[in-house]
């Protein structure tokens, strides 16, 4: 909430709950803070850009058997304030979005270390205003975030309110720092949609 800069270097950063920064001008209008990122960071990043503070519980414990709690929630992209970290926050009735019209899309848990995952349950808000949609999704997990394993090939999963608008998918067991979702397809509407993501060992 301040005006200024800072060169940020070698700072490595692990078990962050929310992602991005909070950079909110004020007052209002006065100008936001700027980073100048050097090399050797890692674990964090200045984006998205957040202008509402978020809460402390985000981001959950990472002695949780959910081991999205305390992963970081990156994506190829987001729609308006429906950001990655909406997605691991712990509350159903907040979403992450992708851009829209603009297939594929990807959204990604990021461990700060190497987990065994077994399964994955994706959750679209419980409202009845959700109607039933099915996304295309592709399971892939990597170990060092540039090399990517399919763990689960391309499938339709179908969200329908009438049963909790829940998913689960198992994986074959597998050791990745990183796990990633693929959307190709949204049946309900032109973006991937999740309001929860819950990992599993």
């Amino acid at each position: 909430e301040t005006q200024g800069s800072i060169s940020v270097s070698n700072v490595t950063a692990s078990n962050i709950g929310v992602a991005g920064v909070y950079n909110n001008p004020y007052p209002s209008g006065s100008g936001t803070f700027a980073f100048d990122v050097g090399s050797g960071n890692s674990g964090w990043a200045t984006t998205p850009v957040l202008t509402t503070f978020p809460s402390p519980g985000q981001g959950g414990s990472c002695n949780s058997t959910n081991l999205a709690l305390c992963a970081t929630m990156t994506a190829s992209g987001y729609t308006q304030d429906y950001v990655p970290s909406n997605a691991n926050d712990g509350n159903a009735d907040t979403y992450w979005e992708s851009t829209d019209n603009a297939f594929p899309q990807w959204l990604q848990a990021s461990f700060g270390s190497a987990q065994k995952v077994g399964s994955v349950t994706l959750d679209l808000p419980p409202l009845s205003d959700w109607q039933t949609r099915t996304q295309t999704i592709e399971v892939l997990g990597s170990t060092d975030g540039t090399n990517w394993t399919t763990l689960v090939p391309a499938a339709g999963y179908t969200f329908n309110p009438a049963t909790g608008n829940t998913v689960t998918i198992t994986l074959p067991t597998s050791t990745v720092q990183y796990l990633q979702l693929y959307f190709t397809a949204n049946t309900g509407w032109p973006a991937g949609q999740i309001s929860e993501c819950e990992i599993f060992s």
